[in-house]
């Protein structure tokens, strides 16, 4: 089968043998925002250059309002079975995931598109049972009970971070360089401070201005200032997994060490792992 994670910046396509292993991955810079409606079936096409027709199982954000076709997203609590019963084919063999969605003890919803997929092809690692991280533009902290998803949190960590080092005063006194350990670590010191998120962002800007910060680690800083501000909002947690790309697990990883919070890093190849498993269901 070919698996797809299809997000809003990048698309991935994975050949897959009988047996669910990756035999080939192509990545391209074809996310939903840069493709228009009636484009999506000729971008598919062109990313499989070659690959024989074979079924297509996508997930991600292909399957939003922007996307190739929105698929209603599936209430937590969401385990393979209703993810697989409420996909949508779009083509014939081609078929969307569903995402997912959850309201909170105050009744404001939460959604996410593609991570369901991804802690579906951790599951055997994660045991079933467990706090899941996800970092990334928005990082997902969803809470696994019984092989299920039973809820879930989204951060605007990751664009926050972005927005600031791209579009705000901090980011004009920042430059390029290596990440400074040290920098990160006063952040995520810092995040416990009282005074709130808000306070100790200028708290960047001055740090800088009176020589304790260079330009260099004031990005490192930011960064751990932030993490950490997410990671002390999950009070309790003693364990997570972690799933996402090799740095960005590594600098959570690093940060949840400092609060105490132990970490398992899982196999950043959990997307078409995941879509596997949904396949066998869409096709049982």
């Amino acid at each position: 089968m070919i698996a797809v994670d299809w997000g809003t910046t990048s698309l991935r396509a994975y050949r897959l043998d009988a047996k669910g292993r990756v035999v080939e991955q192509r990545d391209a810079p074809k996310g939903i925002l840069s493709v228009a409606r009636e484009e999506f079936p000729q971008v598919l096409e062109a990313i499989c250059t070659g690959w024989k027709e074979m079924p297509v199982l996508m997930s991600g954000m292909v399957g939003s309002r922007q996307g190739w076709m929105e698929v209603a997203y599936v209430q937590c609590p969401a385990g393979v079975d209703n993810l697989a019963a409420n996909a949508q084919q779009v083509r014939e063999g081609m078929w969307i995931v569903p995402g997912v969605s959850f309201v909170d003890e105050s009744g404001v919803p939460d959604v996410m598109r593609g991570e369901e997929t991804q802690i579906i092809g951790a599951m055997d690692e994660i045991g079933g049972d467990g706090l899941v991280c996800l970092p990334g533009t928005h990082s997902k902290w969803v809470r696994v009970r019984d092989g299920r998803i039973t809820g879930l949190r989204t951060y605007f960590t990751g664009e926050t971070f972005a927005v600031l080092r791209t579009h705000s005063l901090l980011g004009r006194m920042m430059q390029e360089g290596p990440a400074d350990d040290r920098a990160f670590s006063e952040g995520v010191d810092r995040s416990g401070d009282e005074g709130g998120l808000l306070h100790h962002l200028f708290g960047v800007r001055t740090r800088a201005l009176f020589g304790e910060l260079n330009g260099a680690q004031a990005p490192s800083y930011l960064s751990g200032l932030l993490i950490g501000t997410e990671l002390r909002s999950m009070a309790g947690a003693k364990e997570v997994f972690l799933v996402g790309t090799a740095q960005l697990a590594a600098g959570y990883s690093r940060a949840a060490g400092l609060l105490g919070i132990k970490t398992t890093i899982l196999d950043p190849l959990a997307a078409p792992k995941g879509l596997y498993r949904l396949a066998q269901a869409v096709h049982a």
